[in-house]
């Protein structure tokens, strides 16, 4: 059953707010945006940015049916006591495909996101048309320094995201302009906790990509300062017919960890590129 957050939720005043849907999934009210014609797309967000219809979810959503859920613990999703494992997220999300009676459709994760999207395509080959992960996290990589987000102040994360040009998009990620964005970041940096926080890796994954069957592409960027640039290449090397492409800068600056804030247009071409490929 979906119903809408009328009924529950504010009106709330920031650009890119959009009411979403609510689905009941294993009990758990689960909050998603869905627009646009075409193929169906899950859209699985990272570690924020959620709460939003963001310019990158309408570049995609122009050509395809797109779907964005927000995963227990972001968003309007709230995250049940249980939930403290990437098992919890991966079956709650077999349950919310089964609850909107999807069949076989394609599947887009963004960073932490797209450690849950390849987690996904492993546990569910045949589920998936597609799979596009866009700076996945979550490989252990010899000789790559292994980055603690955790350590960084708030000027490094900044630097290390945008690689220095945050202050440029204040629309796309200020909201309430007060004090409820620190305690939504607080809220959603716990559920990130339980998944990331120690290991920031699952050594497992080099043995288990190789189960992935669906048409795979990973998206690397310039110069990606939070995973270093060697991680989205190694998980198409990690897939069996895997490819690897770059969503790349623009005016002659390197595109960062949040390409798809900074060129949404471009990160989308990519995207929808791959999925004409697999149709």
């Amino acid at each position: 059953m979906t119903t809408t957050l009328d009924a529950t939720l504010p009106a709330r005043g920031w650009k890119y707010w959009t009411v979403p849907d609510l689905v009941t999934v294993d009990g758990l009210e689960t909050a998603y945006r869905r627009s646009g014609p075409g193929e169906t797309v899950v859209y699985l967000h990272g570690a924020g940015n959620t709460r939003a219809w963001l310019p990158f979810h309408a570049a995609l959503a122009a050509g395809h049916d797109v779907i964005a859920p927000e995963h227990p613990g972001y968003g309007d999703t709230g995250r049940p006591p249980h939930f403290d494992s990437w098992e919890d997220w991966i079956l709650h999300y077999d349950g919310f495909f089964r609850a909107l009676g999807l069949g076989r459709f394609h599947l887009v994760g963004n960073s932490l996101g797209g450690m849950l999207a390849a987690k996904l395509a492993i546990t569910y080959p045949e589920r998936f048309k597609s799979v596009t992960l866009v700076n996945p996290l979550g490989l252990r990589l010899p000789g790559e320094p292994l980055r603690n987000l955790y350590r960084w102040d708030e000027n490094e994360t900044d630097e290390a995201y945008f690689n220095g040009r945050r202050d440029r998009y204040t629309d796309l990620l200020v909201q309430e302009g007060t004090p409820d964005d620190d305690v939504q970041a607080y809220k959603e940096a716990t559920s990130t906790a339980l998944l990331y926080w120690n290991p920031r890796y699952d050594r497992k994954l080099d043995q288990r990509l190789p189960r992935v069957t669906a048409p795979f592409l990973s998206i690397g960027v310039d110069d990606d300062r939070v995973i270093g640039n060697a991680m989205a290449r190694r998980y198409a090397e990690l897939v069996p017919n895997g490819r690897y492409t770059r969503v790349r800068g623009r005016a002659g600056e390197p595109s960062s960890h949040m390409v798809f804030l900074e060129q949404p247009e471009d990160t989308a071409a990519a995207i929808a590129e791959h999925i004409r490929a697999s149709s």
